[in-house]
């Protein structure tokens, strides 16, 4: 006789509707909630200048380290609340690549205008890094409140000296501030982010909210987003120590951290700081671009229409740039240049000096001077009698 088994039951387990962590909300709590979000990203930034000390000294420039801090220089120039303070805007010229804060152009034409009697005072906008098709997104997103003054922005053809300076090369090229050229697929050839990074720079750029959130990973998290900081190690605490366990409230500053009080790179204690020939360079050949075809050029012609749109009253330096530097058989073609673009600055009827070539020796390079450099192009600008007229007339 067979015997049977049954198999024994599996108990039937009685899975929750949803996990105990879930809640779902309905049409009116998603209201609350983006209300609750917007209104954190439009009063955290406004809120934040009220708590983060900012105060710029004469010879403030944005710090090397925060070059890429759209946010903090949007703050610089909102700074700028008196009329009679001269903006100097440019690249790493302006900014002053070999020299300390107290030996730049603006600090110079501020200490020469005060020797004659001036009252006039010059203030260091310039951003390291930055370039003609950079600086007209910087402008343009970033200092709308530069209107109805005088501004003073310098042109440097050094970004005219090949394809690969003017961004017009069509091989693919690392380059600096690229969150503020157009980002367009194909209006700089050399540019070949995805969508995903193109459209996260348009959100940066017109969302002051992640400018902002930039802003405080430069300043407090080692410019890093916060995810990126926890998986390190804090500097702060004993070695080891992962940033996971550490308050980030820890990390919030209360002030704007200025420039290092001793920077090996820079001044002339710096072994940066000597001339361009010292170590034996000779005049070099460039692969100079055509005004008419230049990305760069046609990106400052934009740059000085959109100053002068908002009633500013431009003056350009052109220069100084270290015509030493140039091979004797190119220096016709390098002329040609500088006078296209004065010749178009003439035709726009925009204020502009082309101050002399500086001796060899004031050079760092093809385009930085040193800091005796500055001190004599300041002497040269407010000696030219084009300069003076337009620094003295009313607005």
């Amino acid at each position: 006789m067979t015997t049977l088994t049954r198999e024994p039951e599996t108990p039937t387990i009685q899975e929750p509707p949803f996990g105990v962590n879930e809640m779902r909300l309905d049409a009116r709590q998603w209201v609350a909630v983006a209300a609750i979000v917007l209104g954190f990203m439009f009063l955290a930034p406004r809120l934040w200048k009220r708590v983060e000390r900012f105060e710029p000294g004469p010879d403030y420039r944005i710090p090397y380290a925060l070059s890429s801090d759209y946010w903090l220089y949007q703050r610089r120039i909102d700074s700028l609340s008196d009329p009679s303070v001269v903006p100097v805007l440019g690249d790493s010229v302006v900014w002053g690549e070999y020299v300390r804060p107290e030996g730049t152009l603006s600090h110079f034409l501020a200490a020469e205008s005060s020797a004659s009697g001036g009252r006039t005072r010059f203030a260091n906008c310039g951003v390291n890094g930055v370039f003609p098709l950079a600086m007209e997104g910087l402008i343009d997103h970033y200092a709308g409140s530069l209107r109805d003054r005088k501004v003073i922005v310098q042109c440097n053809v050094l970004w005219m000296s090949s394809p690969k300076a003017d961004l017009s090369a069509p091989e693919e090229e690392t380059f600096n501030h690229p969150e503020l050229v157009p980002q367009g697929f194909g209006k700089v050839p050399c540019y070949r982010a995805d969508a995903a990074t193109r459209l996260g720079y348009v959100a940066h750029r017109n969302l002051g909210f992640f400018a902002w959130v930039s802003h405080v990973d430069d300043v407090s998290f080692d410019q890093m987003s916060l995810p990126k900081w926890t998986l390190q190690q804090d500097d702060r605490d004993p070695p080891g120590t992962p940033n996971a366990w550490t308050n980030p409230l820890r990390r919030l500053t209360a002030a704007v951290p200025g420039e290092p009080a001793n920077d090996p790179q820079r001044g002339p204690r710096s072994p940066r700081h000597r001339p361009w020939n010292a170590r034996g360079t000779k005049p070099q050949h460039f692969e100079w671009v055509n005004p008419a075809k230049s990305l760069q050029w046609q990106a400052f012609q934009r740059t000085v229409r959109l100053l002068r749109d908002r009633g500013n009253d431009v003056m350009v330096i052109l220069g100084p740039f270290n015509e030493h530097m140039v091979a004797e058989d190119q220096q016709p073609q390098y002329r040609g240049i500088r006078d296209s673009i004065a010749a178009w600055l003439t035709d726009n009827r925009i204020a502009h000096v082309m101050p002399d070539t500086l001796p060899s020796e004031e050079y760092a390079d093809a385009s930085h001077p040193l800091t005796q450099g500055y001190d004599d192009l300041a002497k040269r600008l407010l000696n030219d009698p084009a300069f003076a007229t337009w620094l003295n007339t009313a607005r």
